[in-house]
């Protein structure tokens, strides 16, 4: 990690413009909401939640916001990161649209002092308390905290910059235009949520009756005839009848809209021939990588994968295929190719040297450009004339201490003298690093690097050990231009084959191919389950018809060819997508019916289990609120019939269709289990933390359900 990281992680005063890093998934920009009445026509509108429009512009600018926090943060902002990206965005926006309205007409506010206290009070925000706590006491400073909130609206007030200071401004806007608000609105939720978790009450009566019920304690004795004993093929299941039972229970099969499709894949990744031509290609520069003295000039003439590190690595951070053959190596001498990850690799030992493997040391950094944007903040010429003045002033007897903490630009590390603890040599960057672990503890020097000038003091060094200095000419491995046409080829030749269904069908197995099934895929989405990211192909499945066959598609190293099979709409479950959820649930039923019919009244378990061939079976100890009834799994329906009081005293039970099989029992005794102990109190305290749990879990999910939000992102991505 190089100096910048160091900087951006321990920076107090950026730690305020960055704390909307540590609100992402949660809040987003404050100045998304209330601007829905604005938007144009539907051609601009990427949704709507309850008529409110939410407009592509703004959403666009959150999503790239986002992305930008990111990569601040070094992350790589991939496909798979942008889809992640845009479902955060949509989803904290919805709910700005849903919440902002019910806050308005509810009167919560967040008031000044709040914020206040949110900032550098006692209840001070988990971002703004470990910037400014002192590690070595644990104490948060709120005095410093408030000064540099000071410094910050200073510098907001005082407007854009278009000299060095403009860097700092621009951190004090996003504090000020982003941060906050977004600091504001969380509490805002925390207050709406709590209405609604400090609503929950269990009363008196209801734990008096569930303490009733489960002190109640049943042995019964019972036969069961499983279902299996009927064959599915003697129970026809109609589509009429699945779809009376789905108009009897609509909020179980509702659907998104989604599609389903199958494919088959060509692979188009590197074969053997393709590994052999990369290993030619390093075994061929071989000779040349060994008798090179200059390496950057090497590497960039012919390229490689990783680039060179001119610089040395300790031997026990050195995590490489070989590395006891390469650290055999004498000076300039070359090892392998090699394979490592997918890619063959050359290595040529360029020196070695003992070196500690950590170092401590303390710096005043004088910037000349803004480690978070690159702009730069001063002159060249007047940074070096500062350090010099440092240098001086430190030589005549000067305290470190206290002059980084009145001029040093690494704000992170000031308020302790600069000190930046131990690190390791690919933690700086290289000039930073080179002086540290080439040097002498004690030493001192003027380091330039790309952030600025630094002077530098090296306080410790520890756990030295041979340290290598090694090139690694690295290719991947990659398929040749005849592989891919090779494979594109078979792709475009099944694809004109296989027109329609049927032709596609046959040609799976005539080519002997597997046809893999991808089912309800969202509007939305980038990739396809199993397969990878492809959002074209997910764009193509929305567009055609079902049963119409795709040309071929790249999807990572193979090229894919994709039929739609079904189209689901919005709303609720067709027969057919419902008939594998149902069907085994009216098959059931109607094998209840048959062995009901088949075995009539009987007079006692022993004429039961001798017309079902099945034996009798005992289950002792049964509560109310038991799970399972023995080995019969769960029977909620049969452990409820063990407590019915009709059934007390009878030889036999009537038939009770239970999940697995047809049930007959004989209640024996049902007697109740007294806990004199029992603390309505704290039971009431339990059963009212679980419901507060739920409650703010599921507030938000509710309330989507409840609302009516329309979804057009599709047509935009």
């Amino acid at each position: 990690m190089s100096i910048i990281q160091q900087i951006r992680e321990k920076a107090a005063w950026l730690v305020f413009g960055l704390i909307a890093l540590s609100l992402i998934g949660f809040l987003l920009m404050d100045s998304f909401a209330g601007k829905s009445k604005l938007f144009g026509n539907r051609s601009s509108v990427v949704g709507t939640v309850n008529g409110e429009k939410i407009e592509i512009t703004d959403f666009e600018k959150a999503i790239n916001d986002q992305e930008e926090q990111y990569k601040a943060r070094g992350y790589q902002v991939n496909d798979a990161m942008q889809q992640n990206v845009r479902e955060m965005v949509w989803r904290t926006m919805t709910e700005d649209a849903l919440l902002t309205n019910d806050y308005a007409s509810l009167g919560l506010d967040v008031t000044d002092k709040e914020v206040n206290d949110m900032l550098v009070g006692a209840n001070a925000i988990p971002d703004v308390k470990q910037a400014f706590t002192d590690p070595k006491t644990g104490i948060f400073d709120a005095q410093a905290a408030a000064a540099q909130i000071n410094q910050l609206r200073t510098l907001y007030k005082s407007g854009p910059k278009k000299n060095a200071d403009n860097g700092r401004y621009e951190a004090a806007r996003r504090f000020f235009e982003e941060s906050l608000p977004q600091i504001v609105k969380m509490r805002l939720r925390e207050k709406y949520t709590a209405l609604f978790v400090n609503s929950a009450y269990v009363p008196k009566w209801m734990l008096e009756k569930s303490n009733a019920d489960n002190s109640q304690l049943a042995s019964v004795s019972y036969v069961a005839a499983p279902y299996f004993t009927v064959s599915d093929s003697s129970v026809k299941i109609s589509d009429a009848e699945i779809q009376e039972y789905i108009d009897k229970h609509k909020d179980q099969y509702k659907q998104e809209e989604s599609r389903s499709i199958a494919y088959v894949s060509f692979n188009a990744g590197p074969n053997a021939s393709d590994s052999q031509r990369i290993r030619q290609q390093l075994v061929d520069l071989s000779p040349d990588l060994q008798k090179s003295d200059d390496m950057d000039a090497f590497f960039g003439r012919v390229g490689s994968a990783q680039p060179f590190y001119n610089g040395y690595m300790g031997k026990s951070r050195i995590m490489v295929p070989n590395k006891d053959s390469i650290f055999a190596l004498p000076k300039g001498g070359v090892f392998g190719p090699y394979l490592d990850a997918g890619s063959y690799v050359l290595a040529k030992l360029v020196d070695e040297k003992t070196l500690p493997d950590s170092a401590r040391a303390r710096h005043i950094l004088i910037a000349t450009v803004n480690p978070q944007t690159g702009q730069p903040i001063a002159e060249d010429s007047v940074a070096k004339k500062r350090i010099d003045s440092i240098k001086t002033v430190l030589e005549n007897g000067g305290n470190w201490d206290s002059l980084a903490l009145k001029v040093s630009d690494d704000q992170g590390t000031k308020e302790k003298g600069g000190d930046l603890g131990y690190f390791t040599s690919d933690r700086m960057v290289k000039e930073f690093s080179d002086f540290c672990f080439n040097g002498k503890k004690g030493e001192k020097k003027i380091v330039k690097s790309q952030f600025g000038y630094h002077y530098i003091e090296i306080l410790d060094q520890k756990n030295f050990e041979p340290a290598y200095k090694i090139a690694y000419l690295t290719r991947k491995i990659d398929a040749s231009q005849e592989t891919d046409q090779a494979a594109f080829g078979l792709a475009s030749q099944f694809a004109g084959q296989s027109r329609d269904a049927r032709a596609f069908d046959e040609n799976v197995q005539k080519n002997h191919l597997q046809k893999i099934p991808a089912a309800d895929i969202a509007p939305t989405e980038s990739s396809i389950p199993g397969l990878g990211v492809n959002r074209q192909l997910v764009q193509w499945a929305y567009k055609a018809d079902a049963g119409t066959v795709s040309e071929p598609f790249t999807v990572g190293d193979r090229y894919v060819v994709a039929i739609l099979t079904e189209i689901n709409k919005e709303g609720t479950m067709t027969p057919a997508k419902a008939r594998n959820l149902i069907e085994p649930l009216l098959r059931n039923k109607k094998k209840a019916e048959v062995l009901t019919k088949k075995f009539g009244n009987l007079a006692s378990l022993d004429a039961a289990a001798g017309a079902t061939g099945q034996a009798v079976q005992q289950a002792d100890s049964l509560r109310f609120s038991s799970m399972t009834l023995g080995n019969a799994g769960q029977e909620g329906k049969v452990i409820g019939a063990a407590f019915d009081k009709q059934l007390a005293g009878k030889p036999i039970s009537p038939a009770i269709a239970g999940n697995g099989a047809l049930f007959f029992i004989k209640v024996n005794n049902v007697s109740a289990m007294s806990n004199p102990n029992a603390d309505l109190q704290q039971q009431r305290f339990m059963q009212e933390q679980v419901q507060r749990q739920v409650m703010g879990s599921r507030l938000l999910e509710a309330m989507r359900k409840l609302a009516d939000i329309k979804d057009y992102r599709a047509t935009f991505f």
